[in-house]
């Protein structure tokens, strides 16, 4: 509790009971658990893919469009990760493609399915490349080519993304398609339709949670897939953070391992 100017008191974080951090955390709790509820299920079965990608010497190339580029972020380039892993986002078609940056502004990139298949051609995968692919929706253009083009090729494929939003809502692909129908494996991130899950008083919701889930998922496949590796005898090779001494160091010998497979922008 904390006291107000005339002395009453009220509860820390505001006092609306429905619209607080309180209320957050408390709308937020059955969803990590429902989560992490995959444990003995969809990410077992994500893990075994990932490790068999990496003991064939494949690399993880992680996409997400908008906020779901947060996934692979979590994914890819952080410490104590992988570092066999590569960051696919749009901004590639400029930075790398040559595209103009114009191409970039505006929300509508991540709907038009015409530039996946360069997206995926910028990405350099390799035959024994998994991908993930996080998208909350699962219906935008992009999201839904590239999974298209990541199955065409014979890649695995593991999808992140909401089930209850994916099932509410119809595909942006030509196709008719969704992000699912291409997918080896689906990890539910448990958000509900919308994402958020806070009322506010003049209608509407807030207080997103699909990039937490998400995170949690990608931690939970890497510790299955390191436990795979390590039990095997295998070593792996883990990112230190680079802001401690000697992190810098360690990680650009490993990264020298996948010169040319890996990137790491801004």
């Amino acid at each position: 509790m904390a006291s107000t100017a005339d002395g009453s008191e009220q509860a820390v974080g505001g006092n609306e009971a429905g619209l607080s951090a309180q209320a957050f955390v408390h709308a937020l709790t059955p969803i990590m658990a429902a989560v992490t509820a995959q444990i003995d299920g969809p990410i077992q079965q994500a893990a075994d893919l990932v490790a068999t990608s990496l003991r064939a010497d494949g690399v993880v190339q992680a996409f997400g469009s908008g906020h779901s580029e947060a996934l692979a972020m979590e994914i890819a380039g952080r410490a104590g990760g992988l570092i066999a892993t590569n960051r696919i986002a749009l901004r590639d078609l400029v930075l790398l493609g040559g595209e103009p940056p114009e191409l970039l502004r505006g929300g509508e990139l991540e709907r038009d399915p015409q530039y996946s298949r360069k997206l995926y051609e910028l990405s350099a995968a390799r035959p024994g490349d998994l991908f993930v692919i996080a998208s909350n929706s699962g219906v935008n253009g992009s999201i839904v080519e590239l999974a298209s083009v990541v199955k065409e090729k014979g890649h695995p494929l593991i999808a992140i993304t909401s089930l209850q939003h994916t099932s509410g809502v119809d595909s942006r692909h030509p196709s008719g398609k969704k992000l699912i129908d291409f997918a080896d494996v689906v990890l539910d991130n448990h958000a509900p339709y919308g994402d958020s899950v806070l009322d506010l008083p003049t209608g509407g919701k807030v207080c997103a949670v699909s990039s937490i889930t998400a995170a949690l998922i990608a931690q939970m496949l890497v510790a299955e897939v390191l436990r795979r590796l390590t039990e095997s005898g295998d070593l792996p090779p883990v990112y230190l953070s680079a802001n401690i001494p000697g992190g810098d160091d360690h990680n650009h010998a490993l990264e020298a391992r996948y010169v040319g497979r890996i990137r790491r922008t801004a």
